[in-house]
């Protein structure tokens, strides 16, 4: 297969941006678009000195006010003035693209700001033309809400917020701001592909869609099961089975211009219904696996998961990996603090990079920046995610301040404790640095065919490895990742007995050839080796 039969999405890594935290580039401390376009070459300068990215997901800009920061949208095609102006994504777009880099952007097609004029105009009252673009509802007969839907934010309660003016209530997932849009009205859907269609003139190259599961719920909106016995049956208030032609739509939407991606948020963990998102090629072309993300740091654990993806998807749904984003806690911090996290993130690093399908990168995991320290008077977030959403460390805070050259200002969000340590100039001149190992596995990955388009084929090496091969025209690459806290060697029944070692996640380790029969690999340590004939 050559390179050209791989579309870009399929090629490196998809580096998400979160652009509150990573750059700031008035001394407001907070992040905005022209801060993106100063640090683009860290990103991509063309040299194996950036982390060879090849897009960026960059979560909302638009403008909002900002009650769950940018995922309440005020206006779909304009830029908030905290993060800059249309004329300055224009600038962003152009600098990324002339450097090679694809540029995606959050699309948020369940629910608006309550400051919409869409839903102001719907919150008139019952006659009000709009009424119908948002799920409005009288009480239940015996009063309360309309059923038992909650609100995906446990802080929140019902998903339902009572209208003195109007004697309804009205749906939303999230907050009380962001009333849900009611996609069973037809305008609804043509006015959401229209904001697709204005960015795409932009010159955007896809969209990362926001809980796209739940802009198909239950018409006749009937309460979830509560009990244990239903917990197998399908959920009223997301992933209805309208779910799949509305894809269909947005992606041929999307379709009318060469070259473009939709990767979806998809909060789904069994796993077959999760791959219809996939596997039918007229859908999305990828979807976040959250069932991969949450899984302990376990090998066979990991191991089952990555299968069954796999044997669902028989070779016709392209992967989506990821350990982290804005949302969710660092893995630094789920894996094991100090040094046991940044070791087990540096093999997290490798089994990204080397599986089949796109790794995707939450800013600063290629640091291992753990979760912030969020004293209670500086936590802002109405779901706790302040720690994962800690601004970037670029420069050493002794020289730099307390905002360690993210801001000239005071930083919105504290930077990490660590950050002399784990800023970005320190580590870019620390060849040992967890930086400069994701920058190899980056360009290793975009210059090596069969990382990039190999079959993957799990391998039995042992108890507490997770070892498969990756396989291109007679070439084989064997990864081997050691998740366990002591030395492990190889059950070799499944591995050649040669093979030369190429990477390490551990420098103490020199590359060469090695004999799998006498390998040991140490605590969480990750090879990508070559495999040798006889």
């Amino acid at each position: 297969m050559a390179r050209c039969d791989l579309c870009w999405w399929q090629r490196g890594a998809i580096y998400q941006i979160y652009p509150r935290s990573f750059a700031d580039s008035n001394g407001d401390g907070v992040g905005d678009l022209p801060g993106i376009t100063e640090r683009l070459d860290y990103l991509n300068d063309g040299t194996d000195r950036s982390l060879g990215v090849e897009a960026i997901w960059l979560s909302p800009f638009y403008r909002s006010p900002m009650a769950d920061f940018g995922y309440d949208v005020s206006d779909y095609t304009d830029v908030d003035p905290l993060f800059g102006s249309l004329g300055d994504f224009e600038v962003l777009l152009e600098q990324a693209h002339a450097r090679g880099i694809r540029v995606v952007i959050d699309w948020v097609p369940n629910h608006t700001s309550d400051r919409h004029p869409w839903f102001m105009e719907s919150r008139l009252g019952r006659h009000s033309p709009k009424r119908d673009w948002y799920v409005w509802r009288d009480p239940d007969p015996a009063g309360g809400p309309p059923n038992n839907w909650r609100s995906t934010f446990e802080t929140v309660g019902p998903a339902w917020t009572f209208d003195r003016g109007s004697g309804q209530y009205y749906l939303h997932s999230f907050t009380p701001n962001q009333p849900d849009l009611n996609w069973d009205n037809p305008e609804v859907e043509e006015a959401m592909h229209d904001v697709l269609r204005f960015w795409l003139e932009q010159g955007v190259d896809g969209f990362r869609l926001d809980v796209i599961h739940k802009i198909a719920k239950d018409p006749q909106l009937r309460g979830n099961r509560s009990d244990s016995a239903g917990a197998a049956e399908l959920r009223h208030d997301e992933g209805w089975p309208s779910i799949h032609d509305r894809l269909r739509r947005i992606r041929s939407v999307v379709d009318e211009y060469d070259d473009r991606m939709l990767v979806g948020e998809v909060h789904i963990y069994d796993l077959p219904r999760f791959i219809e998102y996939v596997r039918t090629g007229d859908q999305l072309h990828m979807a976040h696996n959250f069932t991969f993300m949450h899984l302990p740091w376990d090998a066979a654990a990991m191991r089952a998961s990555i299968d069954k993806f796999m044997e669902l998807s028989a070779g016709r749904a392209w992967p989506a990996w990821f350990l982290s984003n804005h949302d969710h806690s660092r893995m630094v911090s789920r894996y094991g603090e100090g040094e046991l996290g940044e070791a087990r993130a540096r093999v997290a690093a490798m089994l990204l990079y080397t599986l089949r399908g796109t790794p995707f990168i939450y800013q600063g995991d290629e640091l291992g920046l753990p979760d912030a320290e969020i004293p209670p008077e500086s936590a802002v977030d109405v779901d706790g995610r302040d720690p994962e959403r800690a601004p970037i460390p670029w420069e050493p805070p002794s020289e730099a301040g307390v905002a360690a050259g993210f801001s000239t200002g005071r930083p919105w969000l504290p930077v990490v404790a660590d950050a002399e340590r784990l800023c970005v100039r320190n580590q870019r001149e620390n060849p040992d640095s967890l930086l400069s190992l994701v920058r190899h596995l980056s360009w290793r990955r975009r210059h090596d065919g069969c990382l990039q388009r190999g079959e993957y084929r799990s391998v039995e090496a042992g108890d507490g490895i997770l070892a498969y091969g990756r396989e291109l025209d007679g070439e084989s690459l064997l990864v081997l990742l050691n998740f366990a806290a002591e030395p492990r060697g190889l059950d070799h029944s499944g591995l050649p007995d040669r093979a030369t070692v190429e990477l390490c996640t551990d420098r103490r380790r020199a590359p060469g050839a090695v004999a799998l029969r006498e390998l040991e690999l140490r605590p969480n340590e990750g090879l990508l080796l070559r495999e040798l004939a006889g």
